[in-house]
């Protein structure tokens, strides 16, 4: 039995998954756009992994910033949100026009650029005044325009602009809500959003709701260092095996 070409193991397989990663971004903020392609890249390819991504998001971030919302900078979040729109649109035509095998590498590379970068950033404990937040804002709306898992990279802007805790999840939520319907409106527009990954999407938001409360119980229980860990191990493999597949084909 299949559903829109999907069989029901797979669709719990990422229903499962989806919960898991949710609980992951609750607790840091970011993780899911990380997690979901080294699951999503081989049933659905990995072109379609970005557009997906980018629909899911509106609605898992849109939980995660009701759960949080008593943490939530809205000025901070529109001030990113301003700058990032346009180069997000920018950045998500040009995936667009991507080959399957040149988006496997795009996103297998980012995958593993991505984990050093955070440990740069979080060694460096930069600092970001309204100036540097638009500039910053610039610079990511291209990177999550065309790919997916930089997460981290807006959570290092908002902790270099003051941000911590769950001031930083939530506000990171709304920003991403924004700039996830700009991609998602150019993905739509390019045909890249057929009915079949809107159920995707759609199946990984409904996982937002019972994935981010969790993540709301653990977050005074769990350990954030192991969690890390867990985390960058999980992209630096997932990361090397798109590039290897990318290659081979």
């Amino acid at each position: 039995m299949s559903i829109l070409g999907l069989s029901i193991v797979e669709l719990v397989i990422i229903g499962v998954c989806a919960l898991g990663a949710q609980v992951v971004g609750g607790l840091a903020g970011y993780g899911t756009g990380l997690l979901m392609p080294l699951v999503l890249v081989p049933i659905l390819g990995p072109q379609a992994i970005v557009p997906v991504i980018s629909l899911s998001a509106i609605l898992t971030n849109l939980t995660r910033m009701l759960v949080f919302r008593e943490h939530l900078d809205i000025g901070k979040a529109a001030l990113i949100s301003a700058f990032a729109i346009p180069s997000t649109l920018l950045g998500a035509h040009f995936y667009s026009l991507l080959s399957s095998r040149g988006a496997a590498t795009v996103i297998g590379s980012m995958l593993i650029v991505i984990v050093p970068l955070r440990r740069f950033l979080a060694h460096r404990k930069f600092k970001l005044g309204t100036p540097g937040g638009a500039v910053a804002g610039i610079v990511y709306g291209l990177l999550t325009g065309g790919t997916t898992g930089v997460g981290v990279v807006l959570i290092s802007v908002l902790m270099a602009m003051g941000l911590s805790g769950l001031q930083i999840v939530a506000t990171d939520a709304l920003t991403s809500v924004v700039l996830g319907i700009a991609k998602t409106g150019v993905f739509l527009n390019a045909g890249m959003l057929p009915p079949k990954l809107i159920l995707v999407a759609l199946l990984i938001g409904i996982m937002a709701t019972p994935g981010t409360l969790t993540a709301k119980w653990l977050a005074r229980r769990f350990d954030a260092r192991l969690h890390d860990t867990m985390i960058e191990a999980a992209i630096l493999v997932g990361g090397a095996m798109l590039i290897w597949r990318a290659l081979q084909s």
